[in-house]
């Protein structure tokens, strides 16, 4: 390599930094559009540090698989796109991030006409530096029953170009290069942000809204606008039932449930909960059109991560969900909140609510790393679990980086204004989304894996091990 191609090298700037500094600029542009999430960020912060300061050992815990400094920076985004040709281009867009498309969820099971993917980083440093998400859908005309709006729908999206000839540039010589500049860095954040913002001006008569709005909330937002301008922005909370209690001093009003599991001694998986979307003035095109509507789309939500489950450990959790959605559904009005409550707290008390034990039954993953202090001898042929009963071996759950089909609905639908009764008829098409998105989704469970192989191979490997056999 010569050294003028050497310094060229030098001077890209890395994924990492990259998708930290969009995450950054996202969140700054969605505080100026939507001020009461500035206010929710702000009681996450506070509420972040008084759970720290209380809470000692969870702590050091914490350290052991996050960067605790920047926690409360810690969020994720959602967008809805209409196009095989956008998700597409939002696919190699996110690359350049550092973000790729871990698993496939069908939100068809409560009625939402999209299938979805999770664009995010993978390998444990890059999310240990800044684990920001993108959830991201695509809507599904074909579940559209009126045919006649099916292709009023599809003629509005087909026409319609979400990305400027600089994103495209920007992109093509990001790929083309291996990466961006500091200059091409700072345009193409500026570029993609602006993707995302909000246009108060619809991109359809008030005609064509209505009967939209009357099919289905969601597919009016994704037809009706310019761009696919970012629905919600989620920090992370280390509380969330003492942040559910306070959205209320922020100006907003929150959803009546949390979704996800219940609370726990030892967090599992993701839990959400949001405030109601705000309701916007929208005007329309075509001269004369004076029709007046506010659109509710945008929101604030906050999220509590926990332990990643194995495929053992999801298929309790879903079973438990099951079994309690089987006796008492949550509505969003929050009319049966206290049964529902109730009754998950119950059913799930069959989850081991132990990382110990959870470890032992194989229900969730875990990062091992040595312990500081060791003075044990030890043989060759001692195992990971023989190191770990020893005391030379601690475990800290790894943090799930990913979402909850059911979870993801009910956030959706007490935005749009649903009830959620929700029949759970699932309607899945994996196979078309990754044709659309010209790529395939990656499995979750594997990576969990590979992250949680990867520490105990380091521990056998600190004890001199050459056998790297394990669990």
């Amino acid at each position: 390599m010569s050294q003028i191609h050497a310094s060229q090298e030098s001077l890209k700037v890395t994924k990492d930094d990259i998708r930290t500094r969009f995450s950054s600029a996202m969140s700054n542009m969605y505080r100026e559009e939507v001020p009461a999430y500035g206010a929710l960020l702000d009681l996450v912060v506070t509420n972040n540090e008084q759970y720290l300061q209380a809470n000692n050992g969870f702590v050091e815990q914490l350290k052991q698989v996050e960067n605790i400094d920047t926690l409360s920076d810690q969020r994720h985004g959602a967008i809805r796109l209409g196009k095989a040709s956008e998700l597409s281009m939002m696919r190699r867009i996110f690359a350049i991030m550092g973000m790729y498309p871990v698993g496939y969820y069908d939100l068809s099971v409560a009625n939402i006409p999209v299938h979805s993917t999770a664009f995010r980083p993978i390998a444990s440093q890059s999310i240990r530096q800044n684990p920001f998400r993108v959830f991201t859908s695509l809507l599904r005309l074909e579940l559209i029953d009126d045919i006649a709006l099916r292709n009023s729908a599809q003629k509005i999206i087909q026409a319609r170009d979400i990305f400027t000839d600089k994103v495209r540039e920007l992109v093509n010589t990001a790929e083309q290069n291996s990466g961006l500049d500091e200059v091409q860095t700072t345009q193409f954040i500026d570029a993609v942000v602006d993707v995302f913002r909000w246009h108060s001006e619809a991109a359809i008569s008030s005609e064509l809204y209505a009967k939209l709005l009357a099919e289905h909330p969601l597919i009016a937002d994704v037809v009706s606008f310019k761009g696919p301008h970012i629905n919600h922005l989620t920090p992370r909370v280390l509380d969330i039932d003492a942040v559910q209690a306070q959205i209320h001093t922020t100006g907003a009003v929150a959803k009546a449930v949390i979704e996800g599991p219940p609370n726990r001694n030892c967090p599992i998986l993701l839990r959400q909960t949001a405030f109601l979307a705000i309701k916007e003035s929208i005007s329309f095109t075509g001269e004369g059109d004076q029709q007046q509507f506010t659109h509710a789309a945008r929101f604030g939500e906050v999220e509590q991560r926990g332990c990643a489950l194995t495929a053992k450990g999801r298929a309790l959790y879903d079973q438990l969900l099951s079994e309690t959605r089987a006796i008492a559904r949550p509505l969003n009005d929050g009319s049966n909140l206290e049964k529902y409550q109730a009754q998950i707290q119950q059913v799930f008390a069959q989850f081991p609510d132990d990382y110990q034990q959870m470890q032992q039954q194989q229900l969730g993953y875990f990062k091992y790393s040595v312990c500081e202090t060791h003075d044990v001898e030890l043989t060759k042929h001692s195992s990971i679990e023989q190191l770990l009963a020893s005391g030379l071996v601690r475990i800290d759950p790894i943090t799930y980086e990913d979402f909850l089909p059911v979870s993801a609905a009910g956030i959706f639908q007490s935005n749009l204004g649903e009830q959620g009764e929700q029949d759970f008829s699932q309607n899945p098409n994996r196979e078309q989304f990754e044709i659309d998105l010209e790529s395939s989704v990656a499995d979750e469970f594997l990576l969990y894996q590979e992250m949680q192989m990867i520490s105990i191979e380091n521990c056998l490997r600190h004890f001199n091990r050459d056998d790297f056999s394990s669990m």
